[in-house]
């Protein structure tokens, strides 16, 4: 399964519940680069020779890490893959790499969210660095804000008190790049394997549970 969504979209709310539902794992390529570099494999060595030049691992590199990561027992099932493809040539790549091994996609399900909820979602998020903890001026706002003006004065962690702050890439200018990006070169691949009636979109701009439900009857099919 191909799990695909632009950022905000809620995947990491909803794919822990489809890792439940099938006992599949969820390979996430940061976590596989991550974890071959810390193993000391051969193509760990390589990632991290190319990461600490600054370059850009390859798309032979990942899709060669996740050949690596299948053939373990916990993939004897299946397996998820998230946050890869991000383009046609890499769907390509990947097909054919499962055809080696006699497997296949047989399933993408694309959580789908308007542009302008997506900012909203996304630009009202503030973070407790230390803990995780994660905020919403809008639909999760911290004890201290009280319809204040969200500010690191007015944004303070419930717990202990301390000044929230937002990521980098959680501003309306970062976020307009990384969509431009995904429609331009992620969305594509939806095309791709429309014609073989995998692709599954889910209106994504609703509560969770209704969300979850029409994930659920996908899958169950």
């Amino acid at each position: 399964m191909i799990l695909f969504g632009p950022p905000g979209s809620g995947k990491g709310s909803q794919a822990p519940k489809i890792v439940q539902m099938l006992g599949i794992p969820q390979l996430s390529t940061g976590d596989m680069l991550r974890a071959a570099v810390a193993a000391g494999t051969e193509l760990g060595h390589q990632a991290e020779g190319v990461m600490k030049s600054g370059g850009l691992v390859t798309d032979e590199l990942v899709v060669n890490l996740i050949r690596e990561r299948i053939a373990a027992d916990d993939c004897s099932k299946g397996f998820i893959l998230d946050g890869f493809p991000r383009t046609v040539k890499q769907t390509t790549m990947l097909d054919a790499m499962l055809a080696e091994a006699g497997d296949r996609v047989t399933c993408v399900v694309a959580l789908d969210v308007p542009d302008e909820v997506l900012t909203e979602r996304i630009c009202g998020r503030w973070v407790h660095k230390e803990s995780g903890r994660s905020y919403h001026i809008k639909f999760a706002p911290p004890k201290s804000l009280r319809g204040r003006e969200p500010s690191t004065e007015t944004m303070l962690d419930d717990e202990t008190g301390e000044p929230l702050m937002q990521r980098k890439d959680d501003t309306e200018e970062a976020l307009k790049s990384r969509l431009e990006a995904y429609h331009s070169m992620t969305v594509p691949i939806l095309a791709h394997y429309g014609p073989t009636g995998l692709v599954h979109k889910i209106d994504a701009n609703r509560p969770q549970p209704e969300v979850w439900a029409s994930i659920e009857a996908v899958i169950a099919a």
